[in-house]
């Protein structure tokens, strides 16, 4: 063999390495990065905080381990949602989100519709199935496959839940001392029924629960908060709109634009859900609706999930979410806010889902009633299922 021959062999054998580590290794560096939590010494818990949170109903309204190459079934290293993390922190009902696009450069700011998308990278790089690499439809259903696998393989501790009977079956087994967690779908952003309104049956009949109709830009169904302008519902958005509450579907307003959410609640009697949020008197930031807007939302019946991320709070610490939580509580009523961590959505946090007892202490410490930390613990985001689900 020449001397030239060999020099090829050579560079092919390190580009397959290459390619072989960009595969194994890649995915996971890239969630750590993307969903770090602080280091930080045990947050200490008094028993009354600790008796109280275990006496708890907790509800999530979002989060997005479904996007990461993770076996939901064991606990990780990484990230912030696992299920015996869940448990470990005693939550009851995890709504699961799923990311299907997101544009190069993404900021709360303006985002355009065309930028190149990042998930299509990390579809590849995750080896999901080649359907998944171009059609935003294709990803929604994989995720949802994911949960189902989980399911199967959680030997009874997770549980999806699809309908009120479902819940009632969760909530029994809770009760009665199992290590069980409800497990909900939804969707981030409407952009995977890719204009075509009669994929909503088929997201249905996947699983999903909850349909969130923009995520970081505008879409077919109408403006972002972060898009090109406060754009409203188009014609096809009112279609999946009136389609959605028809089916008994809960629509959730994150990410967006004032008109959209305007329009909504014009054409909707149902109650809505912001899931993940902070509000504008605790952190005056874009990210956040005006608290105007909140109240309507909430005059709905709806709910208010507030999240555990800087961007929204404005202080992620457990005392910094418990003070906007207050805030919350004073600007739309104790009735109507929840929570909404946005755990492994590619933000920075202090705590895991492990760890809930440290925002349960907060809470206390904040001044909340136990009635009123009941409430924004699950009770609230109970009522809005109980309302919506058949």
């Amino acid at each position: 063999m020449s001397a030239f021959a060999k020099w090829i062999k050579r560079l092919v054998g390190l580009a397959i390495c290459a390619i072989m580590a960009f595969f194994i290794f890649a995915p996971a560096a890239l969630d750590r990065q993307r969903n770090p939590v602080a280091e930080h010494a045990p947050y200490p818990i008094s028993d009354a905080a600790r008796d109280l949170h275990q006496s708890l109903i907790i509800g999530d309204l979002h989060a997005d381990p479904l996007l990461w190459k993770r076996d939901l079934t064991k606990r990780n290293a990484r990230g912030h949602v696992d299920i015996p993390r869940l448990i470990e922190g005693n939550v009851t009902l995890q709504v699961f989100t799923a990311v299907t696009k997101s544009p190069a450069g993404q900021n709360y700011d303006h985002n355009d519709a065309d930028a190149r998308d990042n998930i299509t990278l990390l579809a590849i790089g995750q080896l999901w199935p080649l359907p998944t690499w171009t059609s935003l439809y294709e990803r929604a259903l994989h995720q949802a496959k994911k949960l189902h696998r989980f399911q199967e393989r959680s030997e009874g501790r997770l549980r999806i839940i699809r309908t009120e009977a479902d819940l009632d079956i969760l909530l029994e087994r809770k009760r009665a001392g199992h290590e069980v967690v409800g497990g909900l779908l939804g969707i981030e952003g409407a952009h995977p029924l890719e204009g075509d309104i009669s994929k909503l049956q088929g997201l249905e009949e996947a699983g999903y629960r909850l349909i969130a109709l923009q995520h970081f830009f505008d879409n077919a169904l109408g403006g972002s908060l972060h898009g090109a302008g406060d754009l409203g519902l188009s014609a096809f958005g009112r279609d999946v709109v009136s389609e959605s509450v028809d089916r008994g579907l809960i629509l959730d307003l994150a990410h967006s634009s004032p008109q959209v959410v305007r329009d909504v609640i014009a054409m909707t009697d149902v109650p809505l859900v912001l899931s993940h949020t902070g509000i504008h008197k605790a952190c005056p930031v874009k990210r956040n609706l005006p608290d105007a807007l909140m109240r309507d939302i909430a005059a709905t019946g709806g709910v208010i999930g507030i999240g555990y991320w800087a961007d929204a709070v404005c202080d992620a610490s457990p005392s910094g979410i418990a003070r906007a939580i207050h805030s919350a509580i004073e600007v739309v009523g104790e009735n109507h806010v929840a929570l909404g961590s946005d755990f492994d959505g590619s933000v920075a946090t202090t705590f895991d889902s492990s760890e809930l007892a440290a925002l349960t202490q907060a809470m206390l410490d904040e001044g909340l009633s136990e009635t009123q930390i009941r409430k924004v613990a699950g009770e609230n985001m109970l009522r809005v299922l109980r309302a919506r689900l058949d």
